[in-house]
């Protein structure tokens, strides 16, 4: 075998390996961007009016990166790298979008508020599977938020949760889920949801707000 044939295959693997490592730079700034929007959203837990700082731009810059890094139609190859920090911002988008207006933001709406451009899909985008993790995590966060509330005086904010966290469970029950970790999750929502309706109930039954009628969506 011509010794050039070895050098080549060297040139290839030192080529990826540089790739690599330049996209985990990206990630590891990407890490720690989403660590910061999550540790502020946190606050809202112990913080009755918390005031969440536009942190998306910082995002926005790291988005742009990776997809001026990764090669054209190589995004399966690269993207387990990021799709932790991805949906822990996608779940951060969710999250401020339910805090302000009560309503889930859409998966182009999420992509939009990062950066992610549609012409990027072949090199960096956004996934249904990994839209979707970041919204399971909005319901587990919020099964919290929803006993946190009552603590800080907020009666009605388990209400709302509720309602929500029902119309998500509803969404994902007309989904043809393939993904095993995803389907777990899903189902772990009912659990979360139980959570809340606890809080409901008890809230309730104290008339601390006017009195639902509970019907159970995830079923007991």
């Amino acid at each position: 075998m011509d010794p050039r044939d070895f050098e080549f295959i060297n040139e290839l693997l030192e080529g990826e390996a540089q790739l690599k490592k330049r996209i985990l730079e990206h990630v590891g700034e990407f890490e720690k961007k989403t660590r910061i929007m999550t540790g502020v959203l946190d606050k809202i837990h112990s913080t009755p009016k918390s005031e969440i700082p536009a942190l998306l731009e910082t995002v926005r810059p790291i988005t742009t990166a990776l997809a001026e890094t990764i090669p054209r139609d190589e995004v399966w190859r690269w993207k387990d790298l990021w799709a932790n920090p991805l949906r822990a911002a996608v779940f951060s988008v969710v999250f401020e979008s339910f805090l302000a207006n009560g309503s889930l933001a859409p998966l182009a709406a999420v992509a939009e508020q990062l950066g992610i451009r549609e012409e990027w899909k072949d090199r960096f985008s956004l996934t249904p599977e990994d839209y979707l993790h970041g919204v399971i995590t909005v319901v587990n966060e919020l099964s919290r938020l929803a006993v946190n509330a009552v603590t800080l005086g907020d009666f009605e904010a388990p209400l709302r949760i509720s309602t929500f966290s029902k119309e998500v469970f509803t969404g994902f029950s007309m989904l043809n889920l393939k993904n095993d970790l995803l389907r777990r999750r899903f189902d772990s929502l009912k659990y979360d949801i139980k959570k809340i309706e606890e809080v409901v109930y008890d809230v309730s039954l104290r008339r601390l707000v006017p009195s639902p009628t509970v019907q159970s969506t995830a079923g007991s």
